[in-house]
C-alpha cells in the first residue's frame, strides 16, 4: 500500500486572494494602525507616521530579500544588535585576582609574560599525556 507524501511543505497556502495568512495580517494590521493614527492625530499631524506605518507593513508583505521574508531579516538584525560579539583578532586578557598577583603560592616560573598563568598542574599534565598515548593509533605494542 502506497501513501501520499506531502510535497512543497515550505510553500504557504494562499488564503485571502493572492496573499497568505501572514501577508494578510501584515496588511490588515498596517491598515488598522494607519486608521488609528489618522483618528488620533488627523491628516496633517499624522501624515508622516501614517506613511511610516504603511511603508513598514508593505515591506513586511512584499519585500523578500534573497527569497526570504523581510521579518527574518529584522529578526537577524535584532539578534545581532542584542547578542555579544566575539572578535577573534582582538586579544582577550584574563583578570588575575589580587591574591595571585601578590604571589599567592605561584612561582615566577609558572607565569607567562603578559599576566597569563599556566593552569596545568602535574596531575593534569600526566592525565593529558596518558590520554594522548591512549589515542595514539600508530604506536606499536
Amino acid at each position: 500500500m502506497q501513501f501520499k507524501v506531502p510535497q512543497f511543505l515550505e510553500i504557504e497556502d494562499k488564503i485571502f486572494g493572492p496573499f497568505t495568512f501572514k501577508e494578510f495580517v501584515y496588511l490588515a494590521g498596517g491598515a488598522g494602525l494607519c486608521f488609528v493614527i489618522y483618528r488620533l492625530l488627523g491628516i496633517w499631524l499624522g501624515a508622516i507616521p501614517i506613511l511610516l506605518a504603511a511603508g513598514f507593513s508593505l515591506l513586511l508583505t512584499f519585500y523578500k530579500p534573497n527569497n526570504k521574508p523581510f521579518i527574518n531579516m529584522l529578526q537577524a538584525g535584532f539578534n545581532y544588535l542584542t547578542q555579544s560579539k566575539l572578535y577573534v583578532w582582538k586579544e582577550r586578557r584574563q583578570k588575575i585576582s589580587a591574591r595571585n598577583r601578590a604571589g599567592g603560592g605561584m612561582n615566577e616560573m609558572n607565569k607567562v609574560p603578559g599576566d597569563f598563568e599556566i593552569r596545568l598542574s602535574g596531575n593534569k599534565l600526566r592525565d593529558l599525556a596518558w590520554s594522548l598515548d591512549v589515542l595514539d593509533l600508530k604506536k606499536e605494542k
